[in-house]
């Protein structure tokens, strides 16, 4: 993704405390840097380390081989994209490189939208891709109603 593609990814984007969110990063050039089973589990301790830091709670979430979903809902003041931008800072230095592609996806969720729904669609990513039979299957995923 060019710079100019990354920025625009900003247009409109609000931040509000208490809205859930629905995020999508890539890894820079989509490589497969999650499918090393440390580095997933990484990347998973920091979105917990964000929810005791009381910045946002996880609802689902899961960790494909070059991307993350991650259904949150973001608490206190920080902004979404400071929130998203530490996760993604934090596991850059943790797993020693330049991991991500600049910007991210965000949906805010509206209040009519199913978020158990949602957490489905999240968690059922790795059946889809075709790289697990069952979402049972694949270790690295949770979602807090599943």
């Amino acid at each position: 993704m060019s710079r100019f593609q990354g920025r625009n990814l900003r247009i409109g984007r609000c931040s509000e405390s208490g809205r859930a969110y629905l995020i999508t990063t890539v890894t820079l050039d989509r490589k497969p840097i999650f499918l090393d089973f440390c580095a997933a589990r990484t990347l998973i301790k920091i979105l917990r380390e964000e929810q005791i830091r009381e910045k946002a709670l996880t609802l689902a979430f899961v960790v494909m081989p070059d991307h993350l979903h991650w259904l949150m809902q973001l608490h206190g003041s920080d902004a979404l994209q400071r929130v998203v931008g530490r996760v993604k800072s934090i596991s850059a230095r943790r797993l020693n490189g330049c991991i991500w592609q600049a910007g991210f996806y965000d949906h805010a969720v509206r209040h009519e939208e199913d978020l158990v729904g949602l957490a489905r669609y999240v968690v059922a990513n790795p059946v889809r891709a075709g790289l697990v039979q069952s979402a049972r299957d694949y270790p690295h995923w949770d979602a807090i109603w599943l």
